[in-house]
């Protein structure tokens, strides 16, 4: 293993963190994986003929696209639960704000995209973040955002029911501002970015399974030489006009 050389994290506490990361992604896809949420045949049609590609590749893009959004989770554990190898005094409780530290009387949510709340999102965390810093005056709340606009540590500012608010004790706080606050060196989050590389291949390199196992296509063969015919008898099997024969 590699020496990553960050001041604020050990090692192997990096190494094991990226790992557990690593091992939540999902390495495997098969038909009853694929069709978890019924797949739409009609929206496969539609994009096979107007992107001009075959079934087999518009599936494929269809997996890529599912396994990215359930990946997209695993990444958002993967910022929230670095913070307690930092320091003892954060840590991320199993309900609540995602990142608390009591000593400080920081509480925190933090969201990977600006954009990724809509406004009854934000407002519903913004008045859980008031009644919060009811509770003392030296109560902070932040809403950390990994893909911000800017960087920036500035007091929330937002309209609820038409009516705008703003409270020095609620911020907006992208991350390598938090890391800073976190940490004390100013740029940590891109001392982590700088090393990431390294600590992912040292990481896969340690892996025993397949990083991708597919076997969608091959199923859908089995249900029909037809592959369309399949999607179609997956989702519409016990709809008038349509047979498995």
């Amino acid at each position: 293993m590699h020496k990553y050389g960050l001041a604020f994290i050990g090692d192997k506490s990096l190494f094991l963190h990226v790992k557990e990361t690593v091992e939540k992604y999902r390495f495997q896809i098969d038909l009853a994986k694929f069709n978890h949420n019924l797949i739409d045949p009609i929206k496969l049609t539609f994009d096979s003929k107007v992107y001009k590609k075959s079934l087999e590749e518009t599936i494929e893009s269809e997996i890529i696209r599912q396994i990215d959004k359930s990946n997209t989770n695993h990444i958002g554990y993967f910022h929230q639960n670095i913070f307690k190898y930092f320091n003892e005094n954060w840590y991320v409780p199993a309900q609540g704000f995602d990142i608390i530290n009591d000593e400080q009387k920081v509480y925190v949510e933090m969201k990977n995209k600006h954009n990724t709340m809509n406004s009854a999102s934000a407002q519903k965390t913004y008045i859980k973040m008031q009644n919060e810093i009811l509770h003392g005056a030296d109560i902070t709340c932040m809403l950390v955002e990994v893909i911000a606009k800017k960087s920036q540590d500035v007091p929330w500012k937002i309209s609820i029911d038409g009516i705008a608010y703003e409270h020095d004790n609620i911020r907006r706080v992208s991350i390598d501002k938090f890391y800073e606050m976190v940490t004390g060196e100013e740029d940590a989050f891109k001392q982590l970015c700088d090393v990431l590389p390294k600590v992912l291949d040292d990481v896969i390199g340690t892996l025993t399974v397949e990083l991708m196992e597919n076997s969608v296509v091959e199923e859908l063969t089995l249900v029909s030489d037809d592959i369309l015919k399949s999607l179609y008898l997956l989702a519409f099997g016990k709809y008038e006009g349509f047979t498995t024969q």
